[in-house]
């Protein structure tokens, strides 16, 4: 098994006032040639959006985005017509096919909005643009790792149009949590979102992440409350 870690501080930021964001590979303004994605994992973004503020009308076109929501309500326009509010507990996932316009606001003018943005690659181009909402209340359910995103969307998951696996769970201290690959020729991402994992004695604190490779199977060990993202994308 091969393992890369990276440490919380060694992600990229930017600080805008209104929008402070932590990159784990390169994006915008920030560049590291060591750091473009991970196989079809292209971007994994946290966004801190001040009260009433937010992403005016952008573009975007043949990449699979998904959202969680950790705190506040953020409200979403494009122009398909699709418009919602997600909050904590929900994912949101939009294929942007052929392209897709869109804002995404904090709906509220008191609290600020925190969020996970990840984008993958599609293993087809030129769709139809899609956008899909789902409320996921069993992820509250700790011990468990919830798969979220699926190739099929099937078992009430979120389709991706890619060979991808998305899962989310809430762990107690002193837990194991073993993965077994879908194919020898993907990878896994770790990212946890809080708390404290190891690895083949490798420690993973909040917001550390894990590139692992040239293996079926992971082990880790939970040892304090943690809440992980996992990740299985094909390498090549």
């Amino acid at each position: 098994m091969k393992l890369n870690i990276y440490k919380e501080d060694s992600r990229g930021t930017s600080d805008f006032n209104w929008l402070k964001s932590k990159f784990s590979f390169s994006f915008g303004n920030y560049w590291d040639e060591k750091r473009t994605g991970f196989g079809a994992l292209r971007v994994l973004n946290d966004d801190w959006i001040a009260p009433g503020s937010g992403f005016p009308e952008h573009a975007h076109n043949d990449m699979e985005i998904f959202t969680i929501p950790l705190s506040g309500y953020l409200r979403h326009q494009d122009n398909t017509g699709k418009e919602s509010i997600i909050t904590k507990g929900d994912i949101q996932i939009m294929s942007t096919g052929t392209g897709v316009t869109h804002s995404e606001f904090n709906n509220s003018i008191t609290e600020p909005v925190e969020l996970l943005q990840i984008w993958i690659t599609p293993n087809v181009k030129k769709l139809t643009p899609r956008h899909e909402d789902r409320f996921f209340p069993h992820n509250e359910e700790k011990n468990v790792l919830h798969t979220i995103i699926t190739p099929d969307g099937k078992n009430d998951t979120l389709k991706i149009h890619q060979d991808a696996y998305v899962h989310l769970g809430k762990y107690e201290e002193g837990k194991e949590i073993t993965y077994t690959l879908h194919k020898e020729t993907h990878g896994l991402y770790i990212f946890v979102i809080e708390g404290m994992v190891t690895i083949n004695s490798t420690i993973l604190e909040k917001r550390d992440s894990a590139e692992i490779t040239h293996t079926k199977e992971v082990s880790m060990t939970i040892h304090k409350d943690t809440f992980v993202l996992i990740i299985e994308v094909p390498l090549d």
